[in-house]
């Protein structure tokens, strides 16, 4: 969760989408709320765009779909095959913000609001296997599908085991 959150920021620094002095703010809040435990609060990207207002999502898709030619994806009403539900570890994709949606063959749908970490790519490229057809989506929009998508007797919160996305 650590290096996906460090190295969004350092891209969105890169980018000019946000400013160092911002990045070093959001880090310090971001650490204080890592000890929380509660995984849809720890997100450098929610820290950014709506405790310190110096990003908008919007800015950070728009970047995406311009720069790198991600396609964007709403969740909401989305069937997930059983097969895609059944391989999703809800606690890395917290710590990923970010989820795979669909699975034809070898290419694996994947949709996140962290595109622009390089850990968070290298992560699901090496733990689906398969081609992967990147989409942006917005932080909210994976807390709902994650909320969705999780059996009714398993909490949505992340494990300890995602301290680490290792990339």
């Amino acid at each position: 969760m650590m290096r996906a959150n460090r190295l969004l920021g350092a891209a969105l620094v890169e980018h000019n989408l946000v400013k160092i002095e911002h990045l070093e703010t959001a880090n310090e809040r971001l650490i204080e709320l890592s000890s929380s435990g509660q995984p849809r609060q720890s997100t450098i990207l929610g820290i950014l765009a709506y405790d310190l207002r110096v990003v908008k999502e919007e800015d950070v898709l728009h970047h995406m779909v311009e720069t790198d030619g991600v396609g964007l994806v709403d969740l909401h009403n989305l069937e997930v095959p059983e097969d895609v539900r059944k391989a999703t570890d809800p606690g890395m994709c917290w710590a990923t913000w970010t989820v795979p949606f669909d699975h034809e063959e070898d290419f694996w749908s994947v949709a996140t609001a962290y595109y622009l970490s390089p850990a968070v790519r290298s992560h699901w490229e090496k733990q689906l296997g398969g081609q992967i057809l990147w989409y942006g989506t917005t932080l909210e929009m994976i807390a709902e599908y994650l909320e969705k998508i999780s059996p009714p007797d398993k909490p949505t919160d992340a494990p300890a085991a995602t301290a680490a996305v290792t990339a």
